[in-house]
């Protein structure tokens, strides 16, 4: 018999590879509007864009142009490529994200940084289904699909948010450990990799400070939240 842990890894996995999979097939096979183009050619020859610019998204962007092996028409579907997979990952993430709230929201544990029971058999088809609701509602939405199969930086912007919030929950469930902070230092080392994404990351320090008030004080108070 599975535990929940595996049985929430395989699921997350199975709608990584649906939303993958739609997107590698709905893939523009060519540089498409705005400033795809433009993303496009300076991640072939590693230039300089539009302020206040993208290194991380270029610096892939010219890994994945490699395997191109010279031919430069299958270029553009490459970097687009990268969009599709970062998208993908961000559905795994939020799939995450899902049910580690759903789990902590229906099976709740009996004290702060306790870890919870493990879930019934009718609550795991509960949080896995919300997860995957969830997450597959949010991969086949129009703007998000949209800037999932084009050379855009808001495929990647969205996976490193996912990805911030999710271990900021890996955090938050294992803070009472000794070892815990290599977490938080995992959150900044990918905030300033995001930073070279698209500045809209930044956006999501407010959520990971409350997310840090709340486990680390004793005693939270509202006037705490408000000051963080």
């Amino acid at each position: 018999m599975l535990s929940f842990s595996k049985k929430n890894t395989l699921v997350g996995w199975l709608v990584f590879a649906v939303a993958l999979g739609t997107y590698l097939k709905t893939l523009e096979p060519t540089a498409s509007y705005w400033d795809c183009g433009e993303f496009i050619a300076c991640a072939y020859k590693l230039l300089v864009p539009h302020p206040p610019g993208a290194p991380t998204f270029l610096l892939l962007g010219r890994v994945l142009s490699l395997l191109s092996f010279g031919h430069r028409e299958v270029v553009a579907l490459l970097i687009n490529g990268l969009s599709g997979l970062s998208s993908a990952f961000t559905v795994l993430f939020l799939f995450w994200i899902i049910t580690h709230l759903g789990r902590k929201l229906l099976v709740p544990s009996v004290a702060v940084g306790a870890e919870a029971p493990a879930p019934t058999a009718g609550q795991t088809w509960l949080i896995l289904g919300a997860g995957v609701v969830g997450a597959l509602s949010f991969a086949f939405s129009d703007s998000f699909w949209f800037n999932a199969v084009e050379g855009e930086v808001y495929a990647m912007s969205s996976l490193c948010t996912a990805a911030v919030v999710w271990i900021m929950l890996k955090w938050e469930a294992r803070a009472s450990e000794a070892d815990s902070d290599k977490w938080l230092i995992l959150i900044a080392y990918v905030i300033g990799l995001s930073i070279g994404v698209h500045l809209l990351n930044l956006l999501a320090l407010p959520a990971l400070a409350f997310i840090y008030y709340y486990r680390r004080t004793a005693n939270p108070t509202t006037l705490g939240g408000i000051i963080t």
